[in-house]
């Protein structure tokens, strides 16, 4: 083990995010990652505020831009495909529900990994299995790989993360589920979106089309709450059965999205919940994004805040010379007031996602109409500032890349 080998867990976004900046600070970052290459799919995600800042510090973002989704704004329709209530995306600054820069999530995914390929170890299709760390450093196990050992070991595997209960404890202790479920996939481009991000609900479901970068195809959303029996995550089956008893007959082009379902190849569905921590670290362990602190895909602030955690953490790390204890504390301290801001939901939470009763959908369409106008503009406004609730400090994170000796 050298000082400066560090165990990143997961290849999503705020994983190759941290081996970025760990190699411009000096560090050999390797990736594990249980999937068996970077996963492609996912739904559209936004880089605003301060993470657009970060992506530009990376010198990405020209890059980000160049496979960002166009998408003209949000449209809530009803039944029938008749638009109720819209806002475009340049409302609001272009930060408004839908922001100026929209990427695929997988595309972004794979932006990363190219990034960070020639400076990263990637260990793709295995998973941490134990950690045993003393004053010195850590030791992992793999469910694949040899036994190794790290300086420090980054859990940047999302809710659901293994290295937080390895490390931590159970995930029940840090997970609050917020009684609401969301699948997403890709479907045939038979809908005529024209561009637009386009949402229905019937009471206690919604289901949603966003543009693709291909033309042949459109993202898929679905949301209901969660059954009251709850759902096995790892039953796909059931979960489809779930999501096809749920939304036929629901409306809208509902029946023709789970019919494409059916034989869609990137079904990917999760239950809602956010990650709440009194620490991000233990020892030489600490975590990153949504093993964190997951704001839930509602806040539609998940990777802003995986961009701009991996660059405090990586920052402070480099300030404090490879004391790890100290530069754990800083990243809290700088992190924490932005990550408060960012956890907190929408007006309505679960229920403007998801509205339980026509009441309700339609105040929040009327509520929509009224966003743009005085004086609700101020106020909603202010929803969309979470994103720059930060100062980010202006690290020097410039040391030339440590050759990688061999495993």
């Amino acid at each position: 083990m050298h000082e400066k080998d560090v165990l990143i867990s997961g290849a999503g976004i705020a994983g190759p995010a941290m081996a970025h900046w760990l190699s411009r600070a000096g560090y050999r970052p390797t990736i594990v990652e249980r999937a068996a290459a970077p996963r492609p799919g996912g739904q559209t995600v936004d880089v605003r505020g301060a993470a657009r800042t970060v992506v530009e510090r990376m010198g990405l973002l020209d890059a980000v831009k160049a496979i960002r989704v166009e998408e003209r704004g949000i449209a809530f329709v009803d039944t029938h495909g008749r638009r109720r209530a819209e806002m475009s995306a340049d409302a609001f600054g272009g930060e408004g529900i839908v922001a100026e820069i929209e990427v695929l999530r997988g595309d972004l995914a794979e932006l990363l990994h190219d990034a960070t390929r020639e400076t990263t170890e990637y260990l793709f299709d295995d998973a941490i299995t134990g950690i045993e760390q003393n004053d010195d450093g850590v030791t992992v196990r793999f469910g694949r790989a040899p036994e190794r050992r790290f300086a420090l070991v980054i859990g940047a595997d999302g809710l659901h993360s293994g290295v937080r209960t390895l490390a931590f404890g159970p995930e029940e202790r840090f997970v609050r589920p917020l009684g609401c479920i969301s699948a997403y996939f890709t479907v045939p481009n038979r809908y005529r979106l024209d561009g637009w991000f386009e949402m229905y609900n019937a009471p206690g479901t919604m289901v949603a089309l966003r543009p693709d970068r291909d033309p042949a195809t459109v993202k898929a959303l679905l949301g209901m709450r969660t059954p009251a029996g709850g759902v096995d995550r790892r039953d796909q089956e059931a979960v489809r059965a779930l999501l096809a008893g749920t939304f036929t007959g629901a409306g809208w082009v509902a029946d023709q999205v789970i019919a494409d379902m059916q034989t869609s190849s990137d079904v990917f569905w999760e239950e809602l919940g956010q990650a709440e921590m009194d620490s991000w670290s233990t020892g030489r362990v600490v975590l990153l994004g949504d093993a964190a602190w997951c704001p839930s895909p509602i806040s539609g602030l998940g990777t802003s805040a995986a961009l701009v955690g991996a660059y405090v953490l990586a920052g402070e790390l480099a300030r404090a010379g490879g004391d790890h204890q100290a530069a754990f504390a800083a990243y809290e301290t700088v992190l924490r007031p932005y990550i408060k801001e960012t956890q907190q939901l929408p007006p309505g939470g679960v229920d403007g996602f998801v509205p339980a009763s026509r009441l309700m959908i339609a105040l929040r369409l009327q509520t929509t109409r009224w966003m743009t106008r005085w004086p609700l503009r101020n106020v909603v406004a202010k929803e969309f500032t979470k994103a720059e609730a930060i100062t980010l400090p202006d690290y020097t994170i410039s040391a030339a890349p440590v050759t990688r000796p061999a495993p």
